[in-house]
């Protein structure tokens, strides 16, 4: 009987499995050796401008924890999520493509696949936080009137319970953790979905919940803010000569909306793509070779995450606290001149938007 219920996993298991799992070591490399080596490389230079970025902006953010505005602490949680998986996934990784297989066992993946899902579980839906604040202050003024600090706080609590949840259901049964394709990282078990209807629903949740949705909310408030800011202009321009000024203000908003958008869609969308194809398509029907290459890209987001938060978007709100009284309140009063048509009891917020955004 019993081993009647094994041959029957067994077979079940095969079904979905692709044949480089079915015959072959699992955690051996299924790329060459040099470009193992290439990719260990790579991933070491993104690790380590990651962690020092990444690592910076935790250590500045430090010095003036108690003056953090709610958009500040959401954007240095998202440098915490960076960090985690440049020091805590990427060094698994980097081991087993110079050592050009999986080293760390079956344990060892389970606890890479759980940590580089939660970490970026969790930045998303950071970016999604973000990108959602970033709309209501501006698209909808009085919003900023009322958002503290502690709000901010409750905010990350969700996150970061959002993360445990979805990074933790597959080690309930529901799904698993599994070796990547070419051998020497581990993922979520895609595969899952071509074994039963369960599989199929635990993978399509995934998505949606942890892919799907984020994305919207993040590309609807940021085409909003961008529309918002033109509006703005034209209406501003109508009554007041001095939107030279403001101009490049608002143009640099419109860039970093931009690129926070870009930034993501190029980091994870060709990852997520090649994912839902090998669940969903035809077994074995993506390519070992080509499916590394959105991998790689994939874990590149969290070294540019520092550059589009801070070195572009608080150059004026981080070295806000180090400049003189007469240069801050030159620079209030040039980012309150677009946004001249508010009201008076509104200025206060939008000023304060324009800064952190």
């Amino acid at each position: 009987m019993n081993r009647m219920a094994s041959d029957h996993n067994t077979s079940s298991q095969e079904e979905y499995l692709p044949d480089y799992l079915q015959k072959e070591d699992p955690f051996a490399s299924k790329l060459s050796r040099e470009a193992d080596i290439v990719a260990g490389f790579y991933l070491t230079i993104i690790g380590i401008l990651s962690t020092l970025g990444n690592g910076y902006v935790i250590f500045m953010s430090s010095k003036r924890k108690k003056k953090l505005r709610p958009a500040e602490i959401m954007t240095v949680n998202l440098a915490v999520c960076d960090l985690g998986i440049s020091v805590v996934g990427k060094p698994f990784s980097i081991i087993s493509f110079f050592s050009h297989r999986w080293v760390f066992g079956w344990m060892g993946c389970r606890w890479y696949g759980w940590a580089g899902f939660f970490f970026g579980c969790g930045s998303l839906i950071t970016m999604t936080a973000v990108s959602l604040d970033r709309y209501l202050k501006i698209c909808h003024l009085s919003y900023g009137t009322w958002l503290k600090r502690h709000h901010a706080f409750i905010c990350l609590a969700i996150i970061w319970a959002y993360a445990t949840f979805w990074a933790t259901v597959p080690f309930a049964g529901v799904g698993s953790y599994a070796p990547e394709p070419f051998g020497t990282s581990c993922t979520l078990d895609w595969w899952l979905a071509q074994a039963s209807l369960a599989g199929q629903a635990f993978i399509l949740s995934i998505l949606f919940f942890c892919l799907l949705f984020p994305t919207a909310v993040i590309v609807f408030s940021y085409v909003k803010i961008i529309l918002k800011v033109k509006s703005s202009t034209k209406e501003v321009a109508h009554y007041d000569s001095r939107i030279q000024n403001s101009h490049v203000l608002e143009m640099k908003l419109t860039k970093v909306a931009m690129l926070i958008c870009a930034g993501f869609l190029i980091a994870w969308i060709p990852y997520a793509v090649v994912s839902v194809w090998s669940a969903f398509g035809q077994p074995d029907s993506v390519p070992i070779q080509f499916s590394v290459v959105p991998t790689l890209l994939a874990k590149s987001a969290a070294m540019y995450n520092p550059i589009i938060y801070q070195v572009i978007d608080c150059k004026f709100a981080c070295c806000r606290s180090g400049e003189p009284s007469s240069l801050q309140k030159k620079s209030s009063l040039k980012t309150s001149r677009m946004y001249t048509i508010s009201s008076h009891r509104h200025s206060t917020a939008m000023n304060e938007t324009q800064l952190e955004v």
